[in-house]
């Protein structure tokens, strides 16, 4: 099974290079017919069907122990519970590359089934399989030379070398597949976008001189449905380092961590274009461009990762891929700034800053710079190497002074936004001054009741503040309809992270202690007490662990029982793992990580307090269910005109 699961991956390869070839030859001979057409249909279908069997039969090795498949060797063991063993699919490199081919073709499946894909025009089908193909084909290579997931050890070890502890873990099992399938979603608007600007049928469907839907429109659901994933992806992530990785924090700017970020600055960026475009008229060019930028950062940020570029402490080994990624970086950036040159230039100019259109423009501004500073500082240890022998990576600190600020430039200009006309200054005027109220007001409750002195969070919370009661005003007095509710709670959970990150970030108090069992101490407002030291074996036997219970009180009332566990898998016996324990709370959140015993058998603590934090998980999770309803509303309101036609029409 593992040698037909390689034929398919090279008869996928064979299928998207012929279809890529396919499609030059015939737009430059204008020889492309619908039976034409039909042919490269049915070859992408097959191409979905040849990943899917592959998979399942990476998935079938992964349930049925075949350590045959060096892969599957490689990232699992006899001892591993299935749910993680199905799930080590994603863990490794070759996995992970198969998994976004799988997560593409099938949304590239889906979209060629659907009533949007079926009204374009014949010459906008070719350009866009012509673009489909060439990323299928690009992937093909990849998986059947530099990645083979398929790759057979002969003869078979009787065990695995088992899937790493810190990946044991929910936060890890969903935080990898749901980036993919954010850049699998993002991939089909970027080739349609790129597709009709250069079949020059591009129209919006608010110009009817032009004879098909825009891309944006006809690709609505995916890009949403794509976002809200890559959306959930980034909270995942952050949710599981500060679970899993027991060093007491949720972001320190780790190269793979800013990698996960640049494509969700770009999607956001277009989304914002993507409003000008709609109600506007106008940022086509602009529109187009970021979408495709925003699959290109994608791959952009997959080189940093598994390039071999930078040093991080999750990022995979290079595997030989990295040449291949940065050659088809530059090439396809190349291509969709070609194409974006070819697009006629449409509707008026922007207007001024102090409109509605400004502001989103500005919006969209900020979020590209932020993403640009992210890449440029990521890549600085390679970019400092033309000038010293020595290059280092930037602190968190440059990454903390820069982006903050721009990002509470955006709640800023985000908390502004609804109370702006289209055209010139501000509509509801009461409103906007009732916002203005509510941010001077908490600037001095946050000052005088809550310590914060330092001008970035104090800023940054007023606004956050001012942000959710700014939209949450705009939807209840404005009464705006279903499908405005999913852009508000949007902007309202972005408020609420703002907020979180606001206090949990600088105001997180930390301290490294070694208690004996009955020793208290203080930290912040929290009293705690070793109860008890613990030494045992997971059921199953994959770990040893020692286990630190502490008893935890806050004003002469106890608050919870943490119970923090410093592991020994059977697998990793060279490493020990540190299992954090929190007591929750919307407040200030106790954390406690075991770092292990001293010379004097106390227990070694990392005791921390966290403010608000778990407001960045109720954000991140109101966020990436928002859009639903938009995908929920705009169904609705399309079934709504198939049943009830306008008269004219």
């Amino acid at each position: 099974m593992t040698q037909f699961a390689h034929i398919l991956m090279l008869l996928s390869l064979v299928l998207a290079t012929l279809g890529t070839l396919f499609c030059i030859f015939g737009l430059g001979r204008n020889k492309m017919t619908a039976s034409s057409l039909k042919l490269l249909e049915n070859a992408n279908l097959a191409v979905t069907l040849f990943y899917c069997l592959a998979s399942a039969i990476l998935f079938f090795g992964f349930w049925s122990y075949d350590f045959s498949i060096k892969y599957v060797h490689d990232y699992s063991d006899l001892s591993l519970p299935l749910f993680y063993r199905l799930t080590a699919f994603w863990g490794g490199q070759a996995g992970s590359l198969l998994f976004w081919a799988l997560s593409l073709v099938l949304c590239g499946a889906y979209f060629q089934s659907t009533e949007s894909y079926t009204k374009l025009s014949l010459e906008t089908k070719i350009w866009y399989l012509l673009f489909y193909f060439s990323i299928l084909a690009f992937f093909g290579v990849l998986l059947t030379t530099y990645n083979n997931p398929f790759e057979i050890l002969s003869p078979a070890p009787v065990n695995g070398r088992g899937l790493n502890p810190l990946l044991q873990n929910p936060g890890m099992i969903f935080h990898p597949p749901l980036l993919l399938l954010g850049y699998g979603g993002f991939t089909i608007p970027a080739c349609l976008a790129l597709a009709q600007a250069l079949s020059l049928q591009g129209g919006t469907q608010y110009n009817i001189s032009k004879t098909e839907t825009a891309w944006h429109v006809c690709t609505k659901p995916l890009i949403l449905v794509a976002w809200l994933l890559l959306t959930a992806g980034i909270i995942l992530g952050a949710w599981w380092a500060y679970m899993e990785l027991g060093w007491g924090g949720y972001w320190a700017w780790d190269p793979v961590e800013n990698a996960s970020t640049i494509p969700w600055f770009f999607a956001t960026a277009a989304l914002h274009f993507g409003f000008i475009e709609q109600y506007r008229n106008k940022a086509h060019r602009f529109h187009t461009l970021f979408m495709a930028l925003t699959c290109i950062s994608a791959f952009f940020a997959t080189w940093l990762v598994r390039g071999n570029v930078v040093e991080s402490v999750h990022a995979f080994g290079s595997g030989g891929v990295g040449p291949l990624l940065l050659c088809f970086v530059i090439g396809t950036s190349i291509v969709a700034f070609l194409t974006v040159l070819t697009m006629p230039k449409k509707g008026e100019p922007f207007n001024g800053l102090e409109t509605k259109e400004g502001f989103l423009l500005s919006t969209s501004i900020v979020l590209i710079t932020i993403s640009l500073i992210i890449g440029l500082a990521t890549l600085w240890p390679v970019i400092s190497k033309l000038w010293s022998d020595n290059p280092v990576g930037l602190q968190a600190s440059f990454y903390n002074g820069v982006i903050l600020p721009l990002l509470t430039v955006v709640i800023a200009l985000l908390t502004v936004c609804p109370w702006l006309s289209w055209k010139q200054g501000l509509n509801h005027a009461k409103y906007f001054l009732a916002v203005l109220l509510i941010f001077i007001a908490f600037m001095g409750i946050f000052w005088t009741f809550f310590a914060v002195k330092d001008p970035t969070p104090l800023i940054a919370a007023s606004f956050s503040v001012a942000c959710m009661a700014s939209w949450a005003l705009y939807f209840m007095v404005l009464k705006h309809p279903l499908q405005k509710l999913s852009p508000v709670l949007v902007h309202m959970s972005l408020a609420v992270i703002s907020l979180g990150v606001a206090f949990s970030g600088p105001y997180k108090v930390e301290q490294e202690v070694a208690l004996e069992r009955g020793q208290e101490i203080q930290i912040d407002t929290f009293t705690v007490k070793l109860l008890e030291i613990y030494e045992g074996r997971e059921r199953t036997g994959r770990y040893d662990f020692l286990e630190a219970e502490l008893l935890v009180t806050r004003n002469g009332k106890e608050t919870g029982i943490a119970q923090a566990q410093r592991r020994i898998y059977a697998s990793f016996p060279q490493n020990a793992y540190a299992e954090a324990s929190t007591i929750f709370s919307l407040g200030k959140e106790f954390y406690a990580t075991f770092l292990g015993l001293d010379e004097k058998t106390r227990a070694v603590m990392r005791l921390s307090v966290h403010p608000l934090v778990n407001w960045l998980w109720i954000g991140g999770t109101i966020m990436s269910l928002a859009p639903f309803i938009s995908v929920y509303a705009n169904r609705k309101r399309r079934k709504s005109t198939q049943e009830n036609p306008p008269e004219n029409s």
